[in-house]
């Protein structure tokens, strides 16, 4: 009985393996489907026409390309886009395209749902079902990209879940991503958001494709981090932090640090004094995030907190930006994603 493959989920080195081991087909066969799969985005056999009809049928029968779908979009008054797509087994998740003039970028998820409990994050809020595929990672992004009818220049995974939960697939989608033979997306365009799995850092402090890191961190104590983010318990940011060193001394990339601005619970002079201490002696950069509204019991910090709190890493020379918000109006911003869209 012939196997049949998940296509999406095949490296390019698979492929070849496939293809010239198991069907004795010359290697430029493995170029070609993937031109079609990853460059054309291409999902049918039947459109791939440079094959012969008698090579498109079997590769039909061992082969299936099965893409997350599409089955709902919104667009925002800035131009973002979030699309709700539809897995084989009937789970959704959420992704989103952010333009940025002449340029866009893929917030993918890397689960269905998320176990980690961030108190201010609605993505938790309807539960966590299970990680994703490689196949639904590397589908997300192609059918994204299909949709857009160009090709996306950034990849973050910052969508749904936690990728260091999910290490694995996420790294085996980047190489697919990443391959020149595949979708031949740059390393400098690819980038993981994590909540600080100390683990998956150290992972990719090791991995062989340099991606940027980016960490959300929303805390600059023990105390006040894990009540808002419930990892800190188990990954203190002692821990975080020396992982954090050890990813930049073998990466040499500066790190970036998300921190959400919440009224009267992060947003002090004295948490600001904090968060230059603790970044201090790492190349970080901190993305400073107004709240964007998803729980009722936070609200977003005032102008007035947020100019202060910013003057204090000024002065201490922590390199920083006040995030302009994409997508709040549909529920695209930081925080936001749910695996069902409202209206539904």
């Amino acid at each position: 009985m012939n196997v049949i493959h998940d296509a999406l989920s095949l490296s390019y080195e698979g492929w070849n393996k496939l293809l010239i081991g198991e069907l004795e087909l010359p290697r430029f066969r493995a170029d070609q489907i993937c031109q079609w799969i990853y460059q054309k985005k291409v999902f049918d056999y039947a459109e791939m026409t440079n094959l012969s009809k008698e090579l498109r049928e079997k590769l039909r029968e061992l082969f299936t390309i099965i893409p997350p779908m599409i089955i709902k979009e919104q667009v925002s008054r800035d131009g973002t886009q979030k699309f709700l797509l539809q897995l084989t087994d009937g789970e959704k998740i959420e992704s989103v395209l952010i333009h940025h003039g002449n340029h866009s970028t893929a917030c993918i998820s890397s689960q269905v749902g998320c176990q980690l409990g961030c108190s201010f994050c609605a993505t938790g809020i309807t539960g966590f079902s299970r990680s994703l595929s490689v196949s639904e990672i590397v589908g997300q992004f192609l059918v994204m990209e299909k949709r857009f009818g160009k090709d996306i220049n950034n990849v973050v995974f910052m969508g749904m879940g936690e990728p260091f939960c999910n290490t694995d697939n996420v790294f085996s989608g980047i190489l697919a991503l990443n391959n020149p033979k595949m979708r031949n997306l740059g390393a400098r365009h690819i980038s993981i958001s994590t909540s600080g799995v100390v683990p998956g850092i150290i992972d990719l402090s090791n991995f062989e494709v340099p991606v940027r890191l980016s960490v959300s961190l929303h805390a600059p104590n023990d105390a006040l981090r894990s009540k808002l983010m419930p990892v800190n318990r188990k990954y203190s940011l002692e821990s975080l932090m020396d992982a954090l060193k050890i990813y930049q001394e073998r990466a040499g990339e500066r790190i970036t640090f998300e921190y959400i601005m919440i009224d009267k619970v992060n947003d002090s002079v004295g948490e600001a004094y904090e968060l230059a201490t603790l970044l201090n002696g790492i190349g970080a950069y901190v993305n400073i995030i107004p709240y964007n509204p998803v729980i009722e019991k936070y609200e977003r910090s005032s102008d007035a907190r947020i100019k202060e709190f910013c003057s204090v890493l000024s002065k201490l020379h922590i390199e920083f930006e006040v995030r302009h918000e994409k997508g709040t109006d549909i529920d695209a911003a930081c925080g936001q994603l749910r695996k069902t869209m409202h209206n539904d």
